[in-house]
């Protein structure tokens, strides 16, 4: 979830049916994460579990957790999940 658990992951080992959903973008900036970032992140993620097959993009929380706050644009939030797949793409054509 947050970035600096990367390293918790070494320790962890996942069940032979578990797999992890990688928080690569953040939920509550109005910041447009590149897709290289996104990539990056997935690869450790892969590299800390052991395995790219069992790693997943995803948000590191849900938008607009603040419900109503309104502090993500919807224009926003379609910009950030288009950055995670095509960082996702990256990470993909690269680990598999």
């Amino acid at each position: 979830r947050h970035q600096h658990e990367i390293e918790v992951l070494k320790e962890i080992h996942l069940k032979p049916k578990q797999y992890l959903i990688a928080g690569v973008i953040d939920t509550l900036t109005n910041f447009i994460e590149h897709p290289e970032v996104i990539a990056q992140r997935l690869e450790r993620a892969a590299e800390a579990v052991g395995d790219p097959k069992r790693i997943q993009a995803g948000t590191d929380c849900g938008f607009d957790t603040a419900a109503g706050m309104g502090r993500v644009t919807q224009d926003i939030v379609w910009a950030k999940l288009k950055a995670m797949r095509d960082g996702a793409d990256l990470a993909s054509d690269r680990l598999l």
